[in-house]
């Protein structure tokens, strides 16, 4: 049976009041959301002899801008009276904008200052707002340590004034952010099984036994992802901590002086690294070279988001060497169609998880299970340790 019809049954309530808007940046996301929900839905109401049937759930907008770079919200039709969904990709960089005669890149502060005029644009007249921002705008920028703003705090009260009710977030950098908007709804999903199902598919012939697999966080800071993995897998766990300068700052931060192991011996295992970030990626492949340097055999990458802001050149080095075997991550922000090329890179689709949690949240079915996908991971490598010796691929109904 569909994992979906363990959660709920869509026409159980009249889901006909739901409506999406995927701003720019995110309508690739948005549209694959939207044809899950809207298939799920109409399957339902023919089971049921409904004779309701929807085309969409997507509601068009804009933030057309002006010349001088000043902007607007637009929304097509009505929202009165519905369950809104605002789909953000605030790390989506590919959006251009003229200003003053020359095209500038839409930047995380305009896709937030475009999320508000949407917000503005509504006026009110929606019965919920729920903002589905996978990378959290600001979430690096989670705590002071000095006299420095709190981007990410901020921004969350702000949206409360707004009328914000919920905040669905992606692998959080800290999702004890959420403390600064204690009344108002903020949930956050972790790509546990996406990921480890996107690894598996693409390379079958991984043994995840304890005897040859093993977790290693890149840092004290993603601990408790790693361990996660590590406890639903049943394998070990190792650790780097970074030495800093705190001496110095560059570009916003102390350098790492280097990276020191704590753990089990990793000697002829696959490793397999989770993070939430990849940004320069200088830190993951220093990594690489640390594992393989005390004889490491395979090396997984995995981070929710894989920006690679310095280019990819450095991780195709790094991957000709043999320092890594591929990096896996999720569609949940822009990704290049040239690192989509890359052979070493592999893609989890969240368009369908996303579609779960939105449909369930509309309709007042608890998320639960969707938070914690313990049995899941477990279904899905029982059915890989089955299949695996016959044939070296995995089919697992979703």
């Amino acid at each position: 049976m569909p994992f979906f019809e363990h959660v709920f049954k869509f026409g159980k309530e009249d889901t006909s009041n739901m409506g999406i808007l995927a701003l720019q940046g995110a309508r690739e996301l948005g549209k694959k959301v939207d044809d899950y929900l809207v298939n799920w839905y109409n399957t339902e109401a023919e089971k049921c002899g409904s004779a309701s049937r929807v085309k969409t759930f997507l509601i068009a907008n804009s933030c057309p801008r002006f010349t001088t770079g000043d902007g607007k919200g637009l929304i097509a039709e009505t929202v009165r009276g519905k369950d809104i969904y605002i789909i953000v990709d605030v790390g989506n960089y590919s959006v251009e904008y003229n200003m003053f005669g020359m095209m500038h890149r839409m930047s995380p502060d305009d896709y937030y200052a475009d999320l508000k005029r949407i917000i503005a644009a509504m006026g009110g007249k929606a019965k919920s707002i729920t903002v589905v921002m996978p990378m959290l705008y600001g979430g690096r920028q989670h705590r002071r340590n000095a006299r420095e703003s709190l981007d990410c705090a901020q921004m969350l009260q702000e949206l409360q004034s707004m009328g914000v009710n919920e905040m669905i977030t992606f692998d959080a950098h800290d999702p004890r952010v959420q403390n600064a908007v204690p009344l108002m709804g903020f949930d956050n999903f972790m790509p546990t099984y996406q990921i480890l199902k996107a690894l598996l598919e693409k390379y079958p012939d991984v043994n995840m036994s304890k005897e040859n697999f093993m977790i290693v966080s890149p840092d004290e800071g993603a601990m408790g992802r790693n361990i996660y993995y590590a406890s639903v897998l049943g394998t070990d766990l190792g650790m780097f901590y970074k030495r800093r300068d705190y001496a110095n700052v560059v570009n916003g931060r102390n350098p790492i002086i280097a990276h020191d192991y704590i753990g089990n011996d990793v000697s002829g295992k696959d490793i397999f690294v989770a993070d939430d970030i990849i940004a320069t990626g200088d830190s993951m492949l220093k990594l690489c070279v640390e594992l393989k340097e005390r004889g490491a055999d395979k090396i997984f990458l995995s981070a929710t988001y894989a920006l690679f802001t310095e280019g990819l050149q450095k991780f195709r080095d790094a991957y000709d060497k043999g320092l890594f075997t591929a990096v896996v991550s999720t569609n949940l922000t822009y990704a290049t169609p040239e690192l989509l090329k890359e052979e070493w890179f592999v893609q989890a689709d969240m368009s369908k998880f996303m579609a779960y949690i939105m449909a369930a949240c509309n309709q007042g079915y608890s998320i639960s299970t969707l938070l914690d996908p313990h049995d899941k991971i477990h279904e899905l490598i029982e059915a890989y340790n089955k299949c695996r010796p016959q044939q070296l691929a995995i089919k697992i109904e979703e």
